[in-house]
């Protein structure tokens, strides 16, 4: 994971426009999900924001040597529905006890920990920052589920 971030953060604007390139060949599904924030009224820096995440998330696949299967508007939308499940039973709980208790399970069942906490991180750290825009809800849902595709793809049985 480290060395993807490291990766991402070196390239020049030429050389990520090449990994967009093989996304768009590799993932087209997750580019075209960062792709529309445009047109929900996402602003340029949470769109800018989203496209680097991703460009990590596709860095960090292709390090981690796995032949990675295309990801489906079917895999997003299932995964997409699983998050926000999640977020309604959060929401449900009562006590804070059991909020953290709770979050604490999600993290460490969550297979791409490491992957979660940086976006995490960096999301909060972006929303602490600038001010919040009624778009956000589109540009947390892409973002978290970019992680979460990538966590839980079903990989084909050899």
């Amino acid at each position: 994971m480290v060395r993807a971030i490291m990766a991402v953060q070196k390239m020049t604007p030429e050389q990520k426009i090449s990994l967009v390139d093989e996304i768009f060949s590799a993932q087209p599904n997750l580019l075209a999900s960062v792709l529309v924030l445009r047109n929900l009224g996402v602003s340029p820096a949470r769109q800018e924001f989203a496209l680097e995440t991703l460009l990590l998330c596709f860095q960090a696949m292709k390090e981690s040597g796995l032949g990675w299967p295309l990801i489906t508007e079917e895999e997003q939308t299932t995964q997409l529905r699983r998050h926000n499940a999640i977020l309604r039973f959060y929401a449900s709980l009562g006590k804070k006890a059991e909020k953290d208790s709770s979050l604490q399970l999600f993290v460490d069942a969550h297979p791409e920990k490491e992957l979660l906490a940086w976006v995490t991180g960096q999301t909060r750290e972006l929303q602490l920052n600038s001010p919040t825009e009624e778009s956000d809800r589109y540009f947390l849902q892409v973002v978290v589920n970019l992680v979460n595709c990538i966590a839980f793809v079903p990989f084909p049985a050899k």
